[in-house]
């Protein structure tokens, strides 16, 4: 086993931060077809944000690279490639699958093969490694081994960095997991948790998700009922949490590429063999029509303000799926353009940190630069970037026309300063 030169497949919030930390220690060749990618990268530069563009430039051990046969002299290849659902909300491996093609037409003799990727219970083994046998043309735990530490990355949050969060790691048998955990543990400060299997492991990082999935959806539930009998939500959580086991969660939009797909995978499975989940769907449900929900507020707002909805301008402030991050995979602040939309008004979308192409070329939305220049009916401030914050209410307030509001989904301000909340 090896040379213990490293690939990690997929540089992304992922991907980047783990070929950085391991770049200090070992030889890492990064990969990832997205040329655009690769040679930001390559300029020192990572438009994600997730790492520092210093820290980029200083690791000498790490290159960059969408050539695959570049990896063929590897012996350790890290997967850390999305995993989405398809438009069935169904898990769509196809990153997986073309990841395992090309590692699987590099791998030699006595190689590992680590997944971080967020799958369901078993697929690591049932999915991968027969991509991997078949174009290797070598045998599982034989010839090559696998190993399964599930990332625990949070985008934007500057705090809680990959080497001072806890790492699950596993192997294929006893030997492999205690070879992945002693690699991991040479790069994560705060500790690893070796498991006794990869379906562990993998169940792991899929509860963890799903978990706070729901606990967000019972927020947002209980926000739908005090919406009905009038009662402020946010005075109600703060009063709540005065007790000690009481859990600080807030309502709001559940979209990106954790919480508002990795529940799906589970629940793919559970169907596959024979259970019904009720509980993990039902949250799911109403976390994805809660877009709806606060466009609906904000026309029934208007509505009692005797502001016109159709042609109306309205201002969303925020389109990154959360705050103070650049990613906009699964973001559902476009359930509530979309909604708007419905109802015919004029929507206009700003967000400090998101690349306006990027939002072009997924969402089909143009835009717009600060300073806002137009005069809007309707603002809402959907995502509570530190800048939101920064520019204050009384500024945001001289975007709006003689008569117009301000919904507040993220509870930025008080319920005094805005016009309506969650």
């Amino acid at each position: 086993m090896m040379n213990n030169r490293i690939a990690i497949l997929g540089l992304g919030y992922v991907g980047l931060p783990l070929a950085i930390a391991f770049g200090e220690k070992y030889q890492v060749i990064g990969f990832d077809t997205n040329k655009k990618r690769i040679n930001e990268l390559k300029n020192g530069n990572d438009s994600t944000l997730e790492v520092n563009n210093h820290d980029l430039k200083n690791v000498t051990n790490l290159r960059f690279t969408c050539n695959s046969d570049d990896i063929k002299n590897c012996s350790i290849f890290i997967i850390s490639v999305p995993t989405p659902i398809d438009k069935n909300k169904e898990p769509n491996f196809d990153p997986l699958i073309s990841s395992s093609q090309i590692v699987g037409k590099n791998l030699t003799k006595d190689d590992i093969v680590i997944f971080e990727s967020t799958v369901y219970p078993g697929a690591t083994e049932e999915v991968c490694v027969p991509i991997l046998e078949s174009y290797s043309g070598l045998i599982f735990n034989k010839d090559f081994y696998c190993g399964y530490s599930p990332e625990r990355i949070n985008p934007g949050d500057k705090e809680r960095s990959l080497t001072s969060i806890k790492k699950i790691t596993s192997g294929s048998t006893p030997q492999v997991a205690d070879f992945v955990d002693d690699l991991y543990s040479e790069i994560i400060v705060a500790g690893t948790h070796k498991v006794t299997s990869i379906k562990v492991a993998e169940a792991a990082k899929v509860i963890e998700n799903t978990q706070r999935d729901l606990n967000i959806a019972l927020i947002n539930e209980f926000a739908l009922i005090f919406d009905k009998l009038d009662i402020d939500t946010e005075e109600v959580l703060v009063a709540a949490g005065t007790k000690w086991n009481f859990l600080p969660f807030s309502p709001g939009l559940v979209g990106g590429h954790c919480l508002g797909v990795d529940p799906y995978y589970l629940t793919y499975k559970a169907l596959e063999v024979g259970y019904d989940p009720e509980v993990i769907l039902a949250g799911r449900r109403l976390n994805d029509n809660m877009g709806i929900h606060i466009a609906g507020k904000v026309t029934k707002l208007m509505s009692n303000k005797r502001i016109n909805i159709v042609d109306s301008n309205v201002l969303i402030m925020g389109f990154a799926f959360k705050e103070n991050c650049t990613d906009i995979r699964n973001t559902r602040v476009i359930d509530i353009v979309r909604e708007l939309e419905e109802h015919r008004c004029n929507v206009d979308v700003y967000d400090p940190w998101v690349d306006s192409s990027d939002v072009s070329n997924e969402y089909g939305i143009k835009m717009i630069e600060y300073p806002l220049k137009a005069k809007y009916q309707a603002i809402i401030l959907a995502v509570s970037h530190k800048e939101f914050y920064d520019i204050g209410i009384n500024e945001i307030r001289k975007y709006g026309d003689k008569e117009h509001l301000i919904f507040d989904v993220k509870y930025i301000f008080t319920k005094e300063e805005t016009d309506g909340r969650l």
